[in-house]
């Protein structure tokens, strides 16, 4: 890849700066430099450090605590490049900002999912490129180009590689929220489908009742979802698994927020492996969990948007 073009610049606030140096070795460039401090009254200051004049400018902000500072740095940054005179903002965040508030779920709530679009478009951002949202319905809380890339190729080569017999193989999606994605994996493995039949007693609480679907006695099961916060709703798929006799069990979660007591349940439970994206960053250190790079993924979007090209050609 050669994006050696003074015309394209990617600048990276402070949630994830190891992803952020990495694409910008994918590209062949240099991570842009850009200033971020605190005043004594903890407001947020943001100065591009080069001129983008006319520049194609790509800002890398991702939802990682803190989330509003970030979420802050993000709208700095965006007003910054729009002031600076920059000839097009995109936006890349990995995990969206407050995507699991997409819609009024009890009375009196925010759907703070919609909330973020408005602020993201106001501040001055001209396109958005994500990867694996909660809910695909916030794409229409945008009027400006959108991109969500699925996890799907790298996931499904790294389900390849670890189990040799599909037909010993079970997809499982870890509630019915997931059933999509789920399904889309299970035709791509030529593998049976199982769901978990779960309810959320509460945020952040779940209670998993039973098994729909194939029968996962003896099998590899294969568990996706987009995120793992908590833990708490994998380690329930994961023991009703291994008591209905599932042989290997392997999860697959695009970002992993792992909050709380997250690493302690996973090196606890009897998973075989779980497999997150360095969509977030991760310095924790445990033989249960890999962490698979999506830099070279997100360089190639960033280089076909920058060329006017198909994004959907890399999924």
């Amino acid at each position: 890849m050669d994006c050696v073009n003074n015309n394209i610049k990617l600048f990276c606030g402070t949630s994830n700066k190891e992803l952020g140096e990495k694409i910008a070795s994918n590209l062949k460039i240099k991570l842009g430099e850009v200033l971020i401090k605190k005043f004594a009254n903890d407001e947020t200051y943001i100065q591009f450090q080069e001129n983008i004049r006319g520049a194609d400018v790509f800002l890398l902000q991702t939802a990682v605590k803190p989330i509003n500072e970030n979420l802050i740095e993000l709208l700095l940054m965006i007003d910054a490049a729009k002031r600076a005179s920059a000839r097009r903002i995109t936006i890349i965040t990995p995990n969206y900002f407050y995507s699991r508030q997409d819609r009024k779920a009890a009375p009196r709530e925010s759907i703070t999912a919609k909330l973020i679009a408005d602020l993201i478009t106001t501040a001055g951002a001209n396109r958005i490129l994500t990867i694996d949202l909660h809910s695909d319905q916030t794409q229409g809380f945008f009027n400006i180009p959108f991109d969500n890339l699925p996890s799907k190729p790298f996931f499904l080569q790294k389900a390849i590689q670890i189990c040799d017999k599909k037909e010993q193989i079970v997809v499982v999606s870890p509630d019915a929220g997931a059933a999509k994605k789920a399904t889309k994996m299970s035709i791509a493995l030529k593998a049976e489908l199982a769901i978990i039949n779960k309810i959320r007693t509460k945020h952040n609480e779940a209670q998993a009742l039973n098994i729909i679907g194939a029968n996962v006695l003896g099998k590899d099961c294969l568990i996706f979802d987009d995120m793992i916060d908590t833990g708490g709703s994998l380690c329930l798929a994961i023991d009703m698994l291994k008591q209905e006799g599932a042989k290997r069990i392997f999860a697959f979660t695009t970002h992993g927020i792992l909050s709380e007591n997250a690493i302690e349940k996973i090196n606890s439970s009897k998973i075989d492996k779980l497999f997150i994206t360095n969509s977030l960053p991760f310095t924790q250190k445990s033989d249960k969990i890999e962490v698979i790079d999506i830099s070279g993924y997100l360089a190639n979007a960033i280089k076909n948007i920058h060329e006017e090209e198909s994004v959907s050609q890399l999924f």
